[in-house]
């Protein structure tokens, strides 16, 4: 008997429209969990190396985690893998809200996509049963739009529907996976390779239940959160959402303005989320059975130039830095409704606004002018050209056309490489490395292309070192500190764990090793209440460390390697201006002797930064040591 998980696999060929169940049995699921284990998994065995991410065979899977759905906080989420459009390696983004649980009553742990499909469909999922449906009347619709078509067409308005918006027919690189309209699986561009596979949406249905090994010990659990509540940082983020962290970062000099300029930006205030409170925040959302509700939800104050619509949620911080501060701009409505654009359409928040910040930087230099970006005078601090260009990036339309593929192709185009702040071709998030160290060589290294959420951030280790303990690191070093080999080992450990928490789908609010709500332990334990086997915090490691070698090993079968593993360099080694990161860099100058340390303790080879036979064996990857 499976305990929290059914067991059962969806392979759906768009090419002959055929459904098939694999039910790869206890082993499989103990090995690779779900999530981007099970999804890096397929690609590896199933998508032909070197091929274009827009070919019908580069295989798209969908996976929650055995302990998506279970009664605790922090479970509602899926990867969605592929070979990405954006970046040309691996590609993995990752969604919550309640999609997730819907898929588990369906009775499936993972669907994985192959082929390309004539016309238009969707798949709809149901008690253990699947089928696939015409979507022409959906091709062409905004989020909001098919979600109520759909509900209307099965008369069913419990259903959750993940889907691609038109950005992704639409083919722009970066484009997003949406579910309820407001959650974004956003990076990589998942949504492209689902349009370009003819894939609209998955509508999931069902009732199928679970049985957990323990349910004790998930009451105790959920217990013990309702008992620390108030006074932890799960009651921040219910009141102000990650917005919190915009005063957070600004204060400590890393909130990325002007294209990364200035880590502060004047009237940062304007964005963060007490001011989003005292203004257009409608209410806190959640996902499904968590406690902590951090999603926001902004409404129309009668204030601003745009109309907002609560359906399409509010901006997270990313989405506060990438199109607020990165284009210096400090309108709240505006920002909102350039978020709400991006929901509507499926584009990812954070390329979508570094891009568009990228060419502000270009603007401003006189590498382009007006005439070349459809008329729009773009200085820094134009949010009515801000917004102008995320609906042209959607529709491809006019310079929205070049931008659609991203920042560092556009610059191969328009010029303006040394303004770009992208690794593998992926735009940075908004946390910076001139202030937190690790996140250079980490964004550098990271198979899928630049993520802050691939490893803990710098000042936890000598903030929260009782965590760190949970995991085998034991010399906390200090947040500001330069790195060094220990440092450096934090980084890949965390990040070990942290591709765990993307295997098992569970998120990194709820669990961490820094100032999230639980830690390490209470995870592994949950892990063990809900399937009944034994789970330590350093099965944690293994398993991330599983998902991270074959990720890495992806990339190597395509010839990429640690050539591809670089940093803007321009970018990071020009000196911050203004308040406390004043003169602030990151020295990538040193970037290939943190990467000589860092593929020394992660065991690939130092000279082209694959992994090696021996470990990828000592992680149980016998497979793909043969294949490579």
């Amino acid at each position: 008997m499976f305990y929290g998980y059914n067991g059962k696999i969806l392979h759906v060929d768009l090419n002959t429209g055929k459904l098939d169940v694999e039910e790869p049995g206890e082993e499989f699921f103990r090995k690779y969990v779900g999530g981007s284990g099970i999804g890096t998994y397929y690609a590896l065995k199933n998508t032909p190396a070197n091929i274009n991410p827009f070919d019908p065979q580069n295989t798209l899977t969908f996976a929650i985690s055995v302990v998506t759905g279970a009664p605790v906080s922090g479970q509602s989420r899926m990867s969605l893998v592929a070979k990405s459009p954006l970046t040309g390696v691996i590609g993995h983004a990752q969604g919550g809200g309640f999609f997730p649980k819907k898929m588990k009553d369906s009775g499936f742990e993972a669907i994985v996509v192959t082929g390309k499909s004539e016309k238009p469909v969707y798949l709809y999922i149901k008690d253990g049963k699947a089928e696939l449906r015409d979507a022409s009347a959906l091709w062409g619709k905004v989020t909001g739009e098919v979600d109520r078509l759909v509900k209307e067409e099965l008369g069913d308005s419990g259903v959750e529907i993940l889907q691609c918006g038109p950005s992704g027919e639409n083919l722009v690189l970066y484009s997003s996976v949406m579910s309820m309209s407001n959650r974004a699986a956003g990076r990589t561009g998942m949504g492209a390779v689902m349009g370009s596979k003819n894939f609209k949406a998955i509508v999931a249905a069902g009732g199928i239940k679970q049985e957990y090994a323990n349910p004790g010990g998930l009451k105790a659990l959920r217990t013990w959160a309702k008992e620390q509540y108030d006074d932890s940082i799960a009651a921040v983020l219910h009141d102000l959402g990650t917005a919190c962290t915009v005063g957070g970062n600004a204060g400590v000099g890393g909130l990325p303005t002007n294209n990364w300029a200035a880590g502060i930006m004047e009237n940062w205030e304007a964005l963060d989320g007490i001011t989003m409170c005292d203004t257009n925040l409608k209410e806190s959302d959640t996902c499904f059975s968590c406690i902590v509700q951090c999603k926001r939800v902004v409404e129309e104050t009668g204030e601003g130039k745009y109309t907002i619509d609560p359906y399409y949620g509010g901006p997270e911080y990313e989405t506060l830095g990438t199109l607020g501060s990165y284009c210096g701009v400090d309108n709240l409505n505006a920002v909102c409704y350039a978020n709400q654009l991006c929901n509507m359409y499926g584009l990812d928040t954070i390329s979508t606004g570094a891009t568009i910040s990228w060419l502000m930087d270009c603007y401003e230099h006189g590498v382009v002018n007006a005439e070349d970006i459809d008329g729009i005078e773009l200085n820094f601090g134009n949010y009515e050209g801000m917004v102008a260009l995320v609906e042209k990036i959607a529709k491809r339309e006019g310079i929205g056309d070049l931008l659609a593929l991203g920042s560092d192709r556009a610059a191969e185009k328009l010029g303006g490489k040394e303004f770009l702040v992208t690794s593998k071709k992926q735009e940075y998030p908004a946390h910076m490395p001139q202030v937190k160290p690790s996140l250079g060589l980490i964004y550098a290294t990271v198979p899928t292309g630049a993520d802050h959420m691939s490893s803990e951030h710098d000042a936890s280790y000598s903030g929260f070192p009782e965590r760190a303990k949970h995991i085998g690191l034991t010399d906390p070093q200090p947040g500001d500190a330069p790195l060094n080999r220990e440092k450096i080992n934090y980084a890949l450990t965390t990040q070990y764990a942290y591709s765990f928490m993307d295997t098992a789908t569970v998120c990194q609010f709820c669990y961490g090793l820094g100032w999230q709500f639980m830690d390490m332990a209470q995870l592994a334990g949950m892990v063990a209440d809900v399937t009944g086997w034994e789970f330590t915090p350093m099965d944690i490691v293994e398993v991330g460390k599983r998902t991270l070698n074959m990720q890495r090993a992806f990339n190597a079968r395509d010839g990429v390697g640690r050539e591809y593993d670089t940093s803007p360099a321009k970018k990071m080694l020009t000196p911050l201006k203004g308040d406390s990161s004043d003169g602030f860099i990151f020295p990538a100058d040193k970037l290939e002797e943190y990467k000589d340390i860092y593929f020394d303790l992660a065991g690939w080879d130092e000279e082209s930064g694959y992994p090696t036979n021996e470990t990828l064996e000592s992680v149980g990857l016998e497979w793909i040591a043969e294949m490579m």
